[in-house]
């Protein structure tokens, strides 16, 4: 007779008993898995029911068939997946196909959708927000701070009394705390329940976006008001028509013409010997903010520096430098932080690469080229309207970039297709109440797996919410609580976030409320001015472990008390963060030459995706990143750095001559000399000596 497990994968072969295991709720990777379990469970398990013995041995002699088997593969499945014993209630459960069902509010009023599109610098947003200051009740729902901060001080500047309501700030301007009829918020805080003449919801093109792509589907099906003014890419417009014929709602599209000219220039900026004020160099590399700052004034130049994990108030301040005509700073080295939420003086943008770091479907780290959303909402913050320059330049660092550049602003911008989604508590918490045994990581793969959205949704990313349930997993809270503490907004590359973050699970699930001076001796407080890039960096986290705080103080008061007390050293520190930017050159200076963070690391870009190089031509449209090698990689540091436009010749002879007339002043300190070796043109013993 054949032996059992032969019988087994004749079993598991069986398209009958597959479809079978479907109208069950095992899908092929289920019932794969469920199948893997069964077999070591027979092969293995000594006491095997005398049932299945008996089928097993008859099956092996030809008395029996392997269909028989299933009841017993069943009741294995469902031991080890028990949502098996209530799929059709969790299907239901996870059924998205109907969201905009989700807002009766809504539903109940016919509302009036106003679509602005037009590009960046067209005025679609101005007249949304003149609509917006002109009703008796409006909100207003951006994807930044800074945006929302920015329509609240204009609200209030002209006259019409106005809240701000962000994930970690509460700001009334009634002084006992009575909300206005407008307030301005990020579109994570929104109210769908609150009634409002207008909103106006921001960046709507941020719905395919795969992490937050949900808050604006939310908004935009869920708001309760009576005209919605939507403001964004025309790539949108068809996206949002058919969304809205669910709800039987028409949409006016209104479109805008950019208000001042822009052009690409017939050549590259070539060398930083180039610059001229108003010049903005765009990294999408972190170490390339460092290097080419640096390099900036070495040749007696002062330069503002912006990038994605610097505190608002930083940012404001080196936007305020940089625009001020009587400051001396009048170039700018960013990333692509300056997208969105700035108003910039900015006569000419140069891409300094066209490579940003990206995840894929996987999750994976990948080098792509800009698309061309990117490239013109980045581009277009040159000449905007009203600024000192009227018309608007884009180049790139590097001549054999330029065609590509060219390329990628010519193409047509890709129709958004489908809304981002996101599995709210509520459901989360009725798929618990089926499955009381499940960690909230489990329960979201259950629900993620299970769930049904049609041809105009998909079910956004779900990575950094399952990261922090994984990470706080072991520790005592209820579902709820555990929900709320997944959705805080941390970065979890930054360690001493994520450290923080599981102190404070920690110290909830002990009842014990996390108090001003209990904060201050964890983060170390009062903190000193940055002496070198690592201060800064690390001052950087210290400052989003309070906005955490923050963020959790509004929705656990009892727990996080002192909100007020946070919220001040936590400007302070924002201060403290700016000397360290405006001193930022001679923090590169200060920082181990050996460290990740140092301004050497040129080919290290944001988010440690190392060995990739910069594709240049017709590679560079490609979507891969190559490994560097071959002869690139045996070039020495000065003619590398002199062929990515960091380093002039002039200048590079003018350094030789001053480290040849510091050697000639005879012996330095071992470091000098150290440093002057390293640093000098290399010759054959000095190679000789390295090897």
């Amino acid at each position: 007779p054949p032996p059992p497990h032969t019988v087994l994968n004749k079993f598991y072969k069986r398209k009958e008993m597959q479809r079978l295991g479907a109208e069950n709720g095992l899908d092929a990777r289920l019932f794969h898995q469920a199948f893997i379990s069964f077999r070591k469970f027979v092969m293995e398990d000594e006491s095997l029911n005398v049932d299945l013995h008996i089928i097993l041995s008859d099956i092996c002699y030809g008395a029996g068939h392997v269909d028989d088997l299933f009841p017993y593969f069943m009741r294995q499945a469902k031991q080890v997946f028990p949502m098996l014993d209530c799929m059709d209630d969790l299907r239901k459960i996870s059924d998205l196909r109907l969201p905009a069902n989700w807002y009766p509010e809504a539903r109940a009023i016919q509302r009036k959708i106003i679509f602005h599109a037009g590009p960046t610098n067209s005025g679609k947003t101005y007249h949304a927000i003149q609509r917006y200051l002109a009703a008796s009740g409006g909100v207003y729902c951006g994807p930044l701070k800074l945006l929302a901060h920015e329509i609240y001080q204009k609200s209030n500047d002209a006259g019409v009394a106005c809240d701000l309501v962000t994930g970690e700030e509460r700001t009334f301007v009634d002084v006992e705390g009575r909300q206005s009829s407008h307030v301005a918020c990020t579109i994570e805080m929104c109210s769908v329940t609150t009634p409002y003449e207008v909103a106006v919801i921001d960046e709507i093109q941020m719905i395919r976006d795969p992490s937050r792509g949900w808050a604006w589907t939310r908004a935009l099906l869920g708001l309760c008001a009576e005209e919605i003014h939507i403001c964004g890419e025309a790539s949108a417009i068809n996206l949002v028509m058919e969304l809205m014929y669910d709800t039987g709602e028409e949409v006016e599209v209104r479109n805008y013409e950019r208000l001042t000219p822009i052009s690409v220039q017939d050549s590259a900026l070539g060398t930083l010997d180039s610059l001229r004020p108003g010049d903005c160099v765009v990294c999408f590399n972190k170490n390339d903010i460092y290097s080419i700052s640096r390099q900036i004034e070495i040749r007696g130049l002062e330069c503002a520096v912006i990038y994605g994990s610097l505190p608002p108030g930083a940012k404001l301040a080196q936007a305020k430098k940089f625009n001020d005509p009587n400051d001396a700073c009048k170039i700018m080295v960013a990333t692509d932080a300056i997208g969105m939420g700035l108003n910039l003086s900015i006569k000419r943008i140069i891409f300094n690469s066209l490579m940003k770091p990206s995840v894929n479907e996987k999750g994976e780290k990948q080098m792509d080229t800009i698309t061309t959303s990117q490239a013109l909402q980045i581009g277009g913050r040159a000449g905007r309207f009203r600024s000192a320059f009227k018309e608007g330049e884009i180049t790139t660092m590097h001549q054999e970039d330029l065609p590509v550049l060219r390329e990628i602003l010519a193409r047509n911008i890709d129709p958004i297709e489908t809304a981002g989604l996101h599995p709210t508590a509520e459901q989360i918490e009725m798929f618990a109440y089926h499955l009381p045994d499940a960690s909230l990581s489990n329960l979201i793969d259950i629900f993620v797996s299970l769930s049904q959205v049609d041809g105009l949704y998909f079910v956004c990313n779900v990575d950094d919410f399952k990261f922090l349930a994984d990470m706080i997993q072991h520790i005592p809270l209820n579902l709820r609580v555990r929900y709320v503490f997944c959705t805080a907004p941390i970065n979890r590359k930054q360690p001493f976030v994520c450290t923080s973050f599981l102190k404070f699970a920690r110290q909830f699930s002990r009842n014990e409320a996390m108090t001003f001076d209990w904060l201050c001796r964890h983060v170390n407080w009062p903190v000193v001015p940055p002496k070198n890039i690592k201060d800064l960096v690390h001052l950087e986290a210290v400052h989003d472990v309070l906005d955490l705080y923050l963020w959790l103080s509004y929705r656990f008061m009892d727990m996080f008390p002192d909100a007020s007390l946070v919220r001040e050293i936590q400007g302070e520190l924002d201060s403290i963060i700016q000397i360290g930017v405006r001193n930022i050159t001679r923090l590169i200076r200060a920082s181990d030459p050996n460290s990740s963070l140092s301004a050497q690391g040129v080919g290290e870009e944001l988010g440690g995706c190392k060995g990739a190089r910069r594709l240049r031509g017709s590679k560079a449209l490609g979507y891969t990143a190559e490994a560097k090698r071959g002869q690139g990689a045996r070039q020495s540091l000065s003619t590398r750095l002199i062929q990515e436009g960091l380093l002039s010749p002039e200048i590079l002879e003018q350094l030789q001559r001053e480290w040849y007339a510091e050697r000639a002043k005879g012996p330095q300190p071992d470091t000098d000399t150290a440093a002057s070796s390293r640093t000098k043109a290399p010759n054959k013993a000095v190679r000789k000596k390295k090897k």
